[in-house]
């Protein structure tokens, strides 16, 4: 519930289950942030003087914003929304650079409004089942460029979505060099920071801190959400466990370069700020033009970290995962990777399926090497036309042959990439993402497709649902096998470059929104080595999303419980695989395995043509 206590200075309440978030308007017209917390019950805006802070003076050597209002230095406030150049030396939630050369940003109060909307945009974002969300608008004006900010605020079941958008009024042209999604400033110092970081085959490793000073950033530049450093993290007090304490969660809607600072000020009041990473980015924004930050959620509870891991699992499987596969059990596949990896042929794949069936596996999935001339990780990227030696009667001849089986057929895609060694590459050399005439740094063998450029996207899109209208496929398997480097879009021209990270999340957005509502049927899951794009952004379009490369069953304990914080077992892809492990070459028993796997979408990557019978049968037993 949403309710605005009109009068000379608005005040805003939110109650969001059993939390209630509550800010003000200053006589200065800045919002101050007042609470986010247990749920208070507030009748009119008399009851919110409590939470307010006193200000008579502004301290020592600090910054006064006006002559006509000296107790209030912008450091020593909490607010909802900050900008450089006002006496605010903490983190900026914006920062603008103007045609003058100025980048003093003033914005204050001008309007708000309450509805019941949520406007689909480019970004994915929250929904609720009846397109309607309680809404808050407030809209804020640059004093001296004109400038027009409006902060969103969504109320969902025990979370609040918070958004940004915006719009060039001021009739120049405008550079915005940073722009955040959400600000939380808390009247404490001294809280506690978990986050998770990592790396291929050892994501969302727990890291927790405290923080009495200076600042924390947590931080993506690889151009996706990345396994260093996931986007989901927790502010709480210290001695916080599983059942108490109070602890605020945070997630963003996005798969790109991600930035959360959590910041302590020396008047012990301590921010925390999310949205875009500023590193590299840099938006051009022509007078008349709109720019929308994406959604960031936040969350509170005072029951510890399974409260809050209540609040967000919720959240996640009921406002972010959609479409047909949203309540469906998922079937229990076999992979066909580390039985085969490039070494496949229609029979053997077919051995392969009919062990699988026999153990009681619903879901065949063919992996990497199935098309072009691709027998290592050197070739063929980017061409989408199975391989005739290896399927003499193509992807749809084999998903028949499967069929018959009676088990469904799944294929692995890595859409977004190319080899240099490609008919695509050969073909459009200027659909790749490159600076000319420089040296290009590539990882495992390929290179990005240029996903800023609409014909790159539309390319994706045809070539990927030609496969999956010629032949009956239940499953996608969508890879993305390396970071960015040498960033730098062809399509854009120079002076638009700072874009690029954030327009290729654009692009791949709509080649994910249009795949997947043109096939509703298939099943998306979400894969970048492993679990370098496991985030929100990807879980609006695809239902689940593999979690690791590494199938080691130790490894994946400490993997999945890290993904467990925030977000359902029912998003994680889990799989039992042979022994010793490929990654890590460590035994563990069959029972372990499978237990640990158990607690994820369970499948299967092992070659069960090399089981004992033994094994067999504990497999179709479990």
């Amino acid at each position: 519930m949403i309710r605005c206590f009109d009068g000379e200075r608005p005040a805003f309440v939110l109650d969001a289950g059993h939390t209630t978030y509550a800010f003000r308007i200053l006589p200065t017209g800045q919002a101050e942030h007042l609470y986010y917390g247990k749920k208070i019950e507030l009748a009119d805006a008399a009851e919110l003087a409590p939470l307010e802070e006193q200000h008579v003076y502004a301290p020592g050597n600090t910054v006064i914003y006006d002559n006509e209002h000296p107790e209030y230095s912008l450091e020593d406030m909490c607010l909802e929304l900050s900008s450089l150049g006002k006496g605010d030396l903490r983190e900026p939630f914006i920062e603008l650079w103007h045609k003058d050369g100025g980048r003093t940003s003033d914005f204050v109060y001008d309007s708000h409004s309450i509805s019941k909307d949520k406007p689909e945009g480019e970004l994915p974002g929250a929904y609720s089942a009846g397109g309607e969300a309680e809404h808050l608008t407030v809209v804020f004006k640059d004093k001296n460029y004109g400038v027009t900010l409006e902060l969103h605020y969504y109320v969902f079941d025990e979370c609040i979505v918070r958004s940004a958008r915006l719009i060039n009024t001021s009739g120049d042209d405008i550079r915005v060099l940073r722009f955040m999604s959400q600000q939380l400033d808390i009247p404490q110092s001294g809280l506690a920071v978990t986050s998770f970081h990592g790396a291929w085959t050892a994501e969302m490793q727990k890291s927790t801190v405290t923080l009495p000073a200076g600042k924390l950033v947590i931080e993506s530049r690889a151009g996706c959400s990345s396994s260093r450093a996931n986007p989901f993290f927790m502010v709480h007090d210290p001695n916080a466990s599983e059942s108490s304490g109070d602890c605020w969660g945070f997630n963003l809607i996005y798969s790109g370069d991600h930035y959360a600072a959590v910041e302590v000020s020396f008047y012990g009041k301590t921010r925390i700020a999310q949205g875009i990473n500023p590193t590299g980015f840099e938006f051009l924004l022509k007078s008349g033009e709109s720019l929308s930050s994406p959604e960031a959620v936040i969350s509170y509870s005072s029951e510890g970290f399974t409260g809050l891991s209540r609040n967000l699992h919720f959240f996640v499987r009921e406002h972010v995962v959609r479409g047909r596969w949203k309540y469906k059990p998922r079937p229990v596949l076999l992979n066909s990777w580390e039985a085969c990896y490039f070494k496949i042929s229609e029979g053997g794949l077919l051995s392969l399926a009919k062990a699988g069936k026999e153990l009681g596996a619903e879901l065949f999935v063919v992996d990497d090497g199935w098309f072009g001339a691709r027998n290592d990780d050197k070739h063929s990227l980017g061409d989408w036309t199975p391989d005739s030696k290896k399927l003499p009667h193509g992807v749809a001849g084999l998903a028949k042959k499967l069929n018959a089986m009676g088990i469904k057929m799944g294929l692995w895609f890595e859409p977004e990439m190319v080899n240099t060694d490609s008919e695509l590459f050969r073909a459009h050399p200027d659909w790749v993402m490159h600076i000319n005439g420089k040296a290009h740094s590539e990882g495992r063998n390929q290179r990005l497709l240029d996903l800023v450029n609409p014909a790159v996207q539309d390319f994706i899109i045809k070539s990927v649902g030609d496969i999956l209208s010629s032949a009956d496929i239940s499953y996608v398997k969508w890879d993305f096998n390396r970071v960015f480097s040498d960033v730098y879009s062809p399509y854009l021209p120079p002076e638009r470059q700072g874009e690029t990270v954030y327009r290729y999340q654009l692009g791949l957005y709509r080649v994910m929104r249009e795949l997947t509502q043109r096939f509703p049927e298939v099943l998306f899951e979400g894969c970048a080595s492993g679990g370098n794009r496991f985030d929100l952004g990807i879980l609006s379009f695809f239902p689940q999303i593999w979690a690791s490369d590494n199938t080691d069953a130790v490894s994946r304990a400490a993997i999945q419980e890290g993904y467990s914080y925030g977000y359902p077992l029912s998003v994680i892809g889990a799989h039992i695989s042979c022994c010793p492990n490929h990654q890590t070459m460590r035994d563990a028993p069959l029972e372990t395995r499978f237990n640990v796997a158990a607690f994820g979408l369970m499948g299967l990557e092992l070659d069960l043509r090399d089981v004992t019978k033994a094994e067999k049968q504990k497999l179709k037993n479990q």
